[in-house]
């Protein structure tokens, strides 16, 4: 199968989930759920990738089980975060700015650009689930990479979890286990698992326009909705940020540093 075809069948079908997801927001009058969406809209990919190459080799079959554990983790983390609370603050922001027009933009905005984001980034994904390369050095290497991204991730995400479900630990700085090395170990860690996703996937015809998708997705995570969205609001709602700012760096795990 060509890899255009194949990229407009899974186009077509992230439309229509998320076309299916934006009209059960307008329900729930919660647009949150698409942030839930967002690590399964890959797993989505990877198996209609799979099914529609009828491609049964290790590394496609590989690359897929690795992008279903990794989406399915941060789907449920997420899930277990968010289900039952109040819209997140950037949707409500959103509702109250266009108020009666909020529906229609946010077909658009929100869920129309996660499903394009979610096409383009996966590239990788889709294609070396649908080539013929077979898996090497190179390949191991980002399995291993895959695998300390996906630890980061998830003791990441265990010990933020542990530390806000102690009300005593409400308006203050998380900046133990991973979080003394970094401020955002889960975007490290997510960082780490594309790359990954990347090496495992990449064939000799295709790394050098393939390599789009995690640069996108690093991008998105550095510069874009991850660290610089977060901190803007994290400084002016936790004591003591801007000190865990001057002490601890902001990406790449390192010993944090003596400031007073």
């Amino acid at each position: 199968m060509s890899h255009a075809f194949l990229f407009f069948c899974n186009l077509s079908l992230l439309a229509a989930a998320l076309l299916g997801l934006w009209m059960l927001s307008l329900g729930l009058r919660n647009s949150s759920i698409i942030d839930i969406f967002w690590g399964m809209g890959f797993v989505l990919v990877s198996w209609s990738s799979l099914a529609l190459s009828m491609n049964g080799s290790a590394k496609s079959i590989l690359l897929t089980l690795m992008v279903s554990l990794w989406g399915i983790r941060l789907a449920g983390y997420l899930a277990w975060r968010n289900v039952g609370k109040p819209e997140d603050y950037r949707y409500a922001a959103m509702r109250q700015k266009h108020g009666r027009q909020f529906p229609f933009i946010s077909l658009f905005t929100v869920f129309g650009l996660q499903g394009l984001l979610t096409a383009v980034i996966s590239l990788p994904l889709q294609v070396g689930i649908n080539g013929v390369g077979s898996l090497n050095a190179i390949s191991w290497l980002g399995v291993a990479l895959w695998l300390i991204g996906l630890t980061f991730e998830s003791v990441g995400d265990c010990q933020l979890a542990r530390f806000k479900a102690k009300v005593s630990n409400q308006g203050k700085v998380m900046n133990r286990g991973l979080w003394r090395y970094t401020r955002h170990p889960n975007y490290f860690g997510d960082f780490l698992v594309w790359w990954g996703f990347f090496l495992v996937a990449a064939e000799p015809a295709s790394w050098w326009w393939t390599i789009f998708g995690p640069l996108l997705m690093s991008f998105l995570l550095i510069r874009v909705s991850g660290v610089r969205l977060l901190e803007s609001s994290l400084r002016s709602r936790i004591d003591g940020y801007e000190h865990y700012v001057r002490t601890t760096s902001a990406f790449l795990p390192w010993p944090p540093a003596h400031h007073s």
